[in-house]
């Protein structure tokens, strides 16, 4: 089942693809049909810079239960980093 339900958000960072590094800003997550991964429906997960192409992408797709892990295991590794450590404000 499609959700069609889509979340993006606007953000600052850099990605890795096949032609390097690149600038990211924009994400979007959503749960939808995979293109690669072996299951019937996945997190998919892009981040993107959209004037820099097609090419400017890093997508992800993962189970809900990973997805879940991947999101404590980043609210665990800020949460123990002291405070602003990897702000935009630093």
């Amino acid at each position: 089942m499609c959700t069609y339900l889509t979340e993006k958000f606007t953000l600052e960072g850099s990605g890795k693809g096949a032609r390097g590094w690149f600038r990211l800003s924009e994400g979007t997550v959503y749960v939808d049909h995979p293109v690669h991964a072996p299951y019937a429906h996945t997190v998919n997960i892009d981040f993107r810079n959209p004037e820099l192409g097609a090419s400017a992408r890093v997508a992800l797709e993962l189970t809900e239960e990973d997805a879940l892990a991947l999101a404590d295991a980043i609210h665990a590794a800020v949460k123990s980093a002291p405070a602003g450590l990897a702000s935009r404000n630093q």
